[in-house]
């Protein structure tokens, strides 16, 4: 397992345009390209809840391309589980454990569900809530920001954001072999990524989500479908993360798209 920090991050163009949250209603926003200075997390609501900013919308096409500075927008997200502790040893453990089938193999279809162990259901969002089923269901969402905000995410489903960890997945769809690339990640907060079934990048602590602050070692990008998994673990208020790939000379890496669609 690589972990590696990078000392600089590439300059990113403004990324312009709306999102809609179709889990929690349609709704149009300005979107804009990461910022220089993350934003301070929010509270989590203890009243109730209204609704949440829209940044997220439900796939309309097979592929997605990814947005012009490389970051990918296309996710299936899990709904998420309780988890606690952020640190190396306590997140590696977590995620080495069997939460429910196929956790590792494959990729889920959109409204697919898992049976989990009660005890890994998160709390509801409210305290006057009941507790949730040990059912959870997987979301295919696409972004038009650079990152995937999963604090609204969750607000958007009634679901908590803290101390939950989230399983996203994807496919890579590639024109050619690409060698010597390399996944560039962010995160808020921890993170453990997969490419193809092998552990390349994890990033660890109570952090922001800042671009490229976690990059793998050198890989490969077959041609075709490549599946890529990662597990965001959150300690409290906001969560969100952010990938793309890099090629040999640190550039963005075009021309490969994300679908939700599973390899033939």
């Amino acid at each position: 397992m690589i972990v590696l920090r990078k000392t600089h991050s590439p300059a990113l163009a403004a990324l312009a345009g709306s999102a809609i949250l179709a889990i929690a209603g349609a709704s149009s926003a300005a979107a804009q390209g990461p910022p220089a200075t993350p934003p301070a997390a929010p509270a989590a609501p203890a009243g109730p809840v209204s609704s949440p900013p829209v940044t997220l919308s439900r796939p309309t096409t097979p592929e997605k391309a990814v947005a012009m500075d490389g970051f990918i927008q296309r996710w299936l997200i899990l709904e998420p589980i309780k988890s606690g502790g952020l640190t190396q040893n306590v997140v590696q453990a977590a995620v080495k454990k069997e939460m429910f089938p196929n956790q590792f193999t494959g990729v889920p279809k959109d409204g697919d569900k898992v049976n989990i162990d009660p005890q890994l259901v998160a709390p509801p969002l409210k305290r006057d809530q009941p507790a949730g089923e040990p059912v959870l269901t997987w979301h295919a969402v696409d972004t038009r920001n650079y990152n995937v905000n999963l604090y609204h995410y969750s607000i958007g489903l009634g679901k908590q954001t803290s101390d939950v960890m989230f399983w996203v997945v994807t496919v890579i769809n590639a024109p050619q072999e690409m060698k010597n690339v390399r996944l560039a990640i962010g995160s808020n907060a921890a993170s453990v990524w997969w490419l193809n079934d092998e552990e390349v990048v994890g990033i660890y602590g109570d952090r922001q989500a800042v671009v490229d602050d976690g990059v793998s070692k050198r890989i490969t990008l077959k041609k075709g479908a490549n599946i890529l998994r990662a597990v965001i673990v959150n300690g409290g208020g906001a969560t969100d993360f952010c990938a793309r790939f890099l090629d040999a000379n640190d550039k963005p890496v075009k021309g490969i798209t994300a679908s939700i669609n599973a390899p033939k």
